[in-house]
């Protein structure tokens, strides 16, 4: 059975990006086996934040790929991200279903289990179930409020929780 259930979001206001993540674990369309995992998270000497969504196994074997590279390049995360990337597309990687959302000071990045790395448009992006209400919550927040980073991703995910079945408001934020 498909476990799934997040949503991830991230916000670059004044220098800070935050990045927020709710924490439910979902089994097919009806049950919710966790309503508190933690996907958002500190890596590298806390210098780089990681949020991840998609199949649980696939999320977490992404983010273990990627702290790994990390260690390898010294915490540069544009290289480390890119060589992820190449690797899934010169070896015998499965493509995994699940994406992140990497962040150090000054550099935010999507990245896929089928080897993209993309710099997102705009100073917010979101993944996951809730992620386009994420978004559009955030893009409205970022131009309308005079809100910090964390607070909009923050209200973000919160709105995306009340929309979206596979999102809850245990909401676990990091800024760097």
């Amino acid at each position: 059975m498909e476990m799934r259930g997040t949503t991830i979001c991230a916000v670059r206001k004044d220098g800070v990006i935050a990045i927020a993540g709710d924490g439910q674990i979902t089994m097919g369309e009806s049950v919710i086996l966790k309503g508190s995992a933690k996907k958002v998270k500190r890596l590298y000497n806390d210098k780089v934040v990681m949020g991840f969504a998609g199949s649980v196994s696939d999320a977490l074997t992404l983010s273990e790929k990627f702290e790994k590279m990390l260690q390898k390049y010294s915490g540069n995360l544009m290289r480390s991200a890119v060589e992820l990337a190449q690797m899934w597309r010169n070896d015998k990687f499965r493509k995994l279903e699940a994406m992140m959302i990497i962040a150090d000071k000054s550099t935010l990045l999507l990245v896929s289990g089928t080897g993209e790395v993309i710099d997102p448009d705009g100073d917010a992006c979101a993944i996951g179930s809730g992620g386009n209400y994420a978004l559009a919550a955030a893009r409205a927040l970022i131009n309308e409020t005079n809100l910090s980073a964390k607070e909009i991703a923050y209200k973000a995910l919160k709105i995306a929780s009340d929309l979206c079945v596979y999102t809850n408001d245990n909401i676990t934020v990091e800024e760097v």
